[in-house]
């Protein structure tokens, strides 16, 4: 398997050479030259497996320069009962007739991104000690990407992480939890800005490929494409126990920022997983909402990007959507160069035509909106009705994910983090604290231990190079 970029470099590379790299050399994203496809008996067999091999069964599609066996050995190292608390690692649970909410929050930061974050991590450490060298991660997070990838990290020999995130902007939990890391190898920048602008600068630097090469940059968000292939496992998981036969169809609802988690339920489904329908569920800042009801994209800047209460969905600026609009348009990247290196440059976004718009219906997806008053609203009914706490995120989900509801068709609303994280909205919506985690009580008072830079490129590398020697 060999992989090449959304903007046209097709310089077949490994999965090895691009799991470090992160950014392609002309700015495009990584993705591989095809889709394997899962018949109906590899999918039957794939039933009766652990998380742990069906993770192996998916990613060996992918990854053929890692020697079988040191592959199995990662994955099984990765997601075990200790680190994410159930041996189904992603078990369902049911909401309502026809709902059920898949578990994906159970790692070591309570949000769904460990469960790529974690094998990310062990793959990173693997990979430097075969090839004797060091990486510098450079990330952006809107609260829950830093302190996933802090967690897999810390520690890890050979890498140190530089994450930035807008100041002010996330939880007093998500920032205790990122913060309060005294590892020498973790850096924390907070910058003056919101995510967009965190986003844009960890993309200047992964541009500027004299830099990127002479500190040994790569990245973890998931513009990282061995992060994206790690979420789709969990797709496959789902839909394994949501149903009894291969010729049940399941939708899932995802709430969406950057589109890299609903991306993974994309390549599912091009890999020939039964989706009916994938859900976009957003909130406030409604990028993807509006391109899936129009088919214009409109970035916004930092002035229209509303703060609300499900802060890691305050994006207008989805990296990973490059990744579905490449396959959209046929694979054309100079089409898709045109559109996310020019257009959006230029004039701030741009409007598919009536024949590429009308592509989209045949790749499943919907969308919808949900505000700080649906929030609430779903949080509060969850509870009351239904028995069951959900995080401000997930709530977004759920909404977004009733109106898509279809007779016979099982939906799975991905959970995105646990409640703890946004205390301050459960307690507005239900009056009570949430439950936190054994060993979590107080993270807000522990010491912490970040930097605030402005939101100038030029000033995050002077630090990267400053702490890199």
């Amino acid at each position: 398997m060999k992989y090449l970029s959304t903007r046209g470099d097709t310089t077949p590379r490994g999965f090895s050479d691009i799991l470090l790299e992160g950014l392609a050399p002309d700015g495009g994203l990584y993705l591989p030259t095809h889709y394997p496809k899962v018949d109906d008996a590899t999918l039957t067999r794939w039933r009766g497996l652990s998380y742990a091999d069906l993770a192996f069964e998916i990613l060996s599609l992918y990854i053929d320069d890692i020697p079988a066996a040191d592959l199995k050995a990662l994955v099984h190292r990765t997601y075990t009962r200790e680190v994410f608390g159930t041996v189904a690692i992603v078990p369902l649970r049911r909401v309502e007739d026809g709902v059920q909410i898949e578990a994906l929050s159970n790692g070591p930061t309570l949000a769904f991104k460990d469960m790529a974050m974690q094998l990310l991590g062990n793959l990173f450490e693997y990979e430097l000690a075969r090839r004797g060298e060091e990486l510098n991660i450079l990330g952006a997070t809107s609260g829950d990407t830093g302190s996933a990838a802090e967690y897999a990290m810390r520690g890890k020999r050979g890498v140190r992480v530089f994450m930035l995130s807008p100041k002010g902007r996330m939880s007093a939990f998500q920032q205790a939890q990122m913060f309060s890391l005294q590892d020498a190898n973790i850096h924390n920048l907070s910058i003056e800005g919101v995510f967009d602008d965190c986003q844009d600068i960890v993309k200047a630097v992964s541009n500027d490929l004299d830099f990127k090469r002479r500190w040994k940059i790569g990245t973890v968000n998931s513009i990282n494409w061995a992060r994206l292939l790690a979420q789709v496992v969990y797709y496959f998981a789902g839909y394994c126990q949501a149903t009894k036969t291969n010729a049940e169809r399941v939708s899932f609802a995802v709430p969406s920022g950057n589109f890299g988690n609903v991306c993974a339920g994309h390549v599912a489904r091009m890999m020939g997983l039964p989706i009916h329908r994938l859900v976009v569920a957003t909130n406030e800042n409604d990028v993807l909402d509006e391109f899936f009801r129009t088919g214009t994209y409109r970035v916004r800047g930092t002035a229209e990007t509303h703060e609300t209460s499900s802060p890691s969905m305050d994006i207008s600026k989805a990296s990973n959507f490059e990744r579905f609009v490449f396959d959209l348009l046929g694979r054309d990247g100079a089409r898709t160069k045109a559109l996310f290196a020019d257009a959006i440059a230029k004039e701030g976004g741009f409007t598919l035509t009536a024949d590429e718009f009308a592509r989209v219906a045949g790749f499943g997806f919907v969308s919808g909106r949900s505000t700080h008053a649906d929030r609430l609203a779903t949080i509060r009914d969850a509870w009351q009705r239904c028995g069951t706490m959900i995080d401000t995120h997930t709530a977004d989900g759920l909404k977004v994910a009733r109106e898509h509801v279809d007779a016979g068709v099982p939906m799975i609303v991905l959970e995105t983090a646990l409640p703890a994280k946004f205390a301050e909205t459960i307690r507005e919506a239900l009056g009570r604290e949430p439950e936190r985690p054994a060993g979590l009580e107080g993270i807000e008072a522990l010491p912490k231990r970040f930097t605030v830079l402005p939101a100038d490129t030029d000033r995050v590398k002077a630090y990267i190079e400053a702490h890199c020697v």
